[in-house]
């Protein structure tokens, strides 16, 4: 053998072998898909409305993202494959159970969701709630369904894929990734109900943003004030607790008809800082006296309910994020007093 064939031959080990070991070098990332936009398909390329959500498996959503094997070593689990608004409790109990144990082993650094992005905030601070580690959680969707015109959904994977892999996005909770920029699940709310753009934190802002497939961190890790921590392991079902909308002339009649119904909690989304029709206010006071945990939000879309004479001022959260923190009080059997350090409301 020549010499020039056996340095062609060492070079070529060389590179194997260095490939092998950047291989092994790079994170583990388990995707959790549950449907949604960024699954979804439409016979059009322009339509991104009437489409048909949770139409793609796991499979073809990274099958049609292969740059995402440049960033982590990436596995994927199909949870379910629904439209946001039929997420239930069931698949989230599910989900938060799967997270938690696939983040137990050391080979894992982070885990990504796909989820449809109508109630994905609300999955997002349940699984903030109930997921105990400091691996990186990514929840992320599409306004757009994968067959339209310049659809978000690739992107936003791959950048998910990048937040959940990046040593810097450990000690953060939860974190929801749309548009290039991601927040806290905490806090983050959609704010639109079309454009790309519609997920926003608007009083706390985002906690970072991409370019390409670099996450850059506007500051150091951090765990929201008085966030509390749930163990769902050994729970099968979470107890029903139902949100009423306020409006001018209102009775009580939705709020008898919720409990009739078997609602164990309720929460009023209230106008301007949780205010009530007299009638309502009335009844929640009832309640409250009987140990019926009531949580006053607000329907106006951001700001903070103060203390109530009549419920639980909702602190922070906004209607749709009181009802999973009170779904997950409830379940724990936390009594008025902790469910009201719950929402800062004392």
């Amino acid at each position: 053998m020549s010499l020039c064939s056996i340095r062609l031959l060492s070079a070529i080990a060389l590179c194997i072998a260095s490939f092998g070991a950047s291989a092994a070098d790079k994170p583990g990332v388990v995707i959790y898909a549950t449907g949604g936009t960024i699954a979804g398909a439409s016979k059009s390329n322009t339509d991104t409305t009437n489409y048909t959500a949770g139409s793609l498996g796991i499979d073809v959503l990274i099958k049609a993202v292969p740059e995402l094997n440049d960033v982590a070593t990436v596995s994927g689990e199909q949870i379910s494959n629904v439209s946001s608004s039929n997420v239930s409790s069931a698949i989230l109990l599910k989900l938060s159970k799967a997270i938690n144990a696939k983040l137990a082993a050391p080979d894992i650094h982070g885990a990504v969701v796909t989820h449809g992005t109508d109630t994905l905030e609300e999955s997002a601070l349940f699984l903030d709630l109930t997921v105990k580690s400091s691996k990186p959680v990514v929840i992320v969707g599409a306004m757009r369904p994968a067959t339209a015109i310049s659809a978000d959904g690739p992107m936003n994977l791959l950048e998910a894929v990048a937040l959940a892999a990046s040593k810097d996005a450990e000690n953060r909770g939860a974190m929801v990734l749309l548009n290039d920029r991601f927040a806290s699940a905490y806090y983050v709310t959609k704010t639109n109900s079309t454009v790309v753009d519609t997920f926003r934190a608007v009083e706390q802002g985002y906690l970072g943003m991409f370019t390409g497939t670099v996450p850059h961190f506007y500051y150091e890790a951090a765990k929201p004030v008085g966030k509390p921590f749930f163990d769902v392991s050994k729970t099968e079902s979470l107890p029903r607790v139902d949100v009423i909308y306020t409006y001018e002339d209102q009775d009580i009649a939705l709020i008898d008809a919720a409990i009739a119904a078997g609602a164990k909690g309720i929460v009023i989304a209230g106008s301007g800082n949780g205010a009530m029709t007299a009638a309502v206010k009335a009844k929640v006071a009832e309640l409250s006296k009987k140990g019926f945990p009531v949580v006053v939000s607000t329907r106006t879309g951001s700001g903070f309910v103060s203390k109530k004479e009549a419920g639980i001022g909702s602190g922070f959260m906004n209607p749709q994020k009181a009802r999973i923190l009170l779904m997950l009080a409830i379940n724990d059997g936390a009594s008025d007093e902790k469910i009201r350090s719950y929402f800062g409301t004392f």
